[in-house]
Order: C-alpha cells, then structure tokens, then sequence
C-alpha cells in the first residue's frame, strides 16, 4: 500500500497533494479533505494520498487526521497527539481534523460564498453557526465526547426508550466502510485502490451535507436575520410588553435570530408568541407558533391555552371566542387562524 501511495506522489507533477491516513476511515478526515477540495482555491484538483508512511506524509503540501502535529503554518492538521486540547472559539469541544480545518479555512469558505471579507461581521456569524450546528458534532464524535454528561445521566436514572438507529452524521460515514468480511484484493494496490474509493464517496457525501448547510445558511438563515430585526424592533406595536412578534411578509428561520436579538437587548423581556403568514400572498391564513425555552425544546414559554387545544374551526371559534379559528396543535405550541387579525386576537388572549 506504501509502494502505490508513493507512485501516486510521483505523477502529481508538481500539484497539491492531501495526506490523511488509509485504513477505516471517519467523518471528520473525510469532510476535511472535501472542504479543502471543493471549497479552498489552493486544493481545487488537489491529489489525494493515503497512508501512514511518515516519508510520504512529508512530501504532501497538507495532511490531515495523521502525522502527530498540529502546525498550521507547515499545513498539518493532526488531533491525536497527547499534547492537543485546541477547541474552536468560545466553545469547549475539543476539535477534529474537522474542526481544525474548518476553524483555519471556513471563514475564508463562507466569504467567497458571500463575496464579502474573511472579517466582516457577517462572515463570522455564519461561521460559528455552521460549527456549532454541524462541524461540532463531528470533533465530539471523533473524540469519544457525549453530548449529555454520562455520570449525570447514570445519577438522574435516565434511560433510552428507544434506539434511535445511531443515524448520526459519523455513523453516515462508518456505514461506507467495508464490512469486515469483505473480500479484499490480493494485490496490495489493488486493495488500496478499493479502500480509497470508498473513502472517496464518503467524503462526497459528507460533503453535499456540509455544502447544503452552508447553502441554507447563507442564502436563508442570514437574510433572515434582518426580517427578524425588523419584526422584533416593532413588537410594541401589538403588545405594550413586546411578548408578540410579526413576521409580516412571510415565515422565516426566526429561532436563532429571536434568541440572540433578546441576549442582545434582555432589558426588553422575552417575546412568547410569533405570528407569520402561511405563504407570501395577500389571502394566506396564520400561523401563531409560541417560543420554545431553548431552539431545541419541545416545552414553550407559554403554550396556547389548555382548553383551545386539538379542537378546530368552529368549534375552536366557539371556545376561543375568536372567529376564523383553524386549529390549535393538541401540544399547545402552534395554532392557526384564516386572518392576521384573528391570529393576533388569538395570541393577545392567550397572554392572559
């Protein structure tokens, strides 16, 4: 396997070569590796090799996941050594090839993406984002890390009521692994060749998850930070408390944006209930969804009222007191209504 990774250094002439170790491989050097190849002007085409030859290593322009060395100014991106604890900006997870890459080159990524500079406010908005919600999830993979505390979960006495399959993104990428009884080619070059093809689509699919989270987050998530801005800025026009915000033209992703806009500004009270149109014409119904504590809870701040839940239309209207009732969810946390006007009404009564 060394004997066919050196005689692909040899016909490079004279191009990028990445460096990342062979054997099974795992999300974090396969996502590296794709955001350095479809994302950073220097690797377009870049060759890939990989193996644990140290010579050979040393001839690749950048290695990842391998090497024993963390040394951006030589292009090494290596996590495994004893000495490493880097974690990406204000945040306590120690990184992955993953996350040393994206923390090196994604501003540079999101910019060219937004044709704006590495620095400027709103590049670095998406990049955190983007770590947070995808690229962390990979270092706490790779690096045995648990989302929940294990020692405060055992002395809770929580227990799993079901297996949710392992779906992570990780276990994506494990999947494409040969099984262990695979046949494996007799020829040293020949198995290599079959590893790194595998490899090779795993680091595709990796990659089209990475490349539609930056899509969503810069040509959705960050526009609608001004559309929330604006409805936050104007929440005392429908209650003098500004616990209801409009989302007046049409939803938009508004979690994240309502929950910073409030850090920002906590002088200003915490906003329970959002109110958006269905769709973008003049004839739409309502929706009025309540806040969760956190983006990712199922318990609202202040959930529609008890009686109004699961009931709908005309009934819902009889109950509600409010004409063009649709529905309230059975949970509390979403209703509708036919009208703006109705969906307010609703929300001003559900204050009390």
């Amino acid at each position: 396997m060394a004997e066919n990774a050196a005689k692909r250094l040899k016909t490079d002439n004279g191009g990028v070569a990445i460096g990342t170790h062979n054997g099974h491989f795992h999300a974090d050097e396969a996502l590296a590796v794709y955001m350095l190849r479809q994302h950073v002007p220097t690797y377009a085409g870049a060759q890939l090799v990989r193996t644990r030859d140290p010579k050979l290593l040393d001839e690749c322009h950048t290695v990842v996941d391998v090497g024993g060395e963390y040394e951006p100014a030589r292009n090494r991106y290596d996590h495994h050594q004893r000495t490493f604890g880097t974690t990406f900006p204000e945040r306590a997870t120690k990184l992955s090839s993953a996350g040393l890459v994206y923390m090196h080159f994604g501003r540079g990524i999101i910019g060219r993406r937004l044709g704006q500079p590495e620095d400027s406010e709103q590049v670095g908005m998406v990049w955190r984002k983007i770590y947070e919600s995808f690229i962390e999830a990979l270092d706490a993979h790779d690096n045995g890390i648990s989302a929940y505390d294990p020692a405060g979960i055992a002395a809770a006495g929580l227990q799993k009521k079901f297996s949710d399959g392992g779906f992570t993104l990780g276990a994506m990428v494990g999947r494409l692994n040969p099984n262990w009884n695979d046949p494996i080619p007799a020829d040293p070059a020949a198995a290599q060749a079959a590893e790194d093809g595998r490899f090779e689509l795993a680091s595709q699919r990796i990659g089209e998850e990475f490349d539609r989270d930056l899509d969503y987050f810069t040509k959705a998530w960050l526009p609608a930070r001004e559309v929330v801005a604006e409805a936050f800025g104007a929440r005392q026009e429908y209650d003098g408390e500004g616990r209801i915000v409009v989302l007046k033209r049409q939803s938009a992703p508004w979690k994240d944006h309502l929950y910073n806009l409030e850090d920002q500004q906590p002088e200003a009270g915490k906003v329970l209930y959002v109110l958006y149109p269905e769709k973008p014409t003049p004839d739409a119904k309502w929706r009025i969804q309540c806040v969760p504590q956190t983006k990712d809870s199922f318990q609202s701040r202040k959930p529609l009222p008890e009686a109004w839940r699961g009931f709908r239309d005309a009934e819902l209207d009889g109950i509600s007191g409010v004409s063009g009732s649709v529905f309230v969810h059975a949970a509390g946390f979403i209703g509708g209504n036919k009208t703006f006007e109705g969906a307010l009404a609703m929300a001003k009564k559900a204050l009390v």
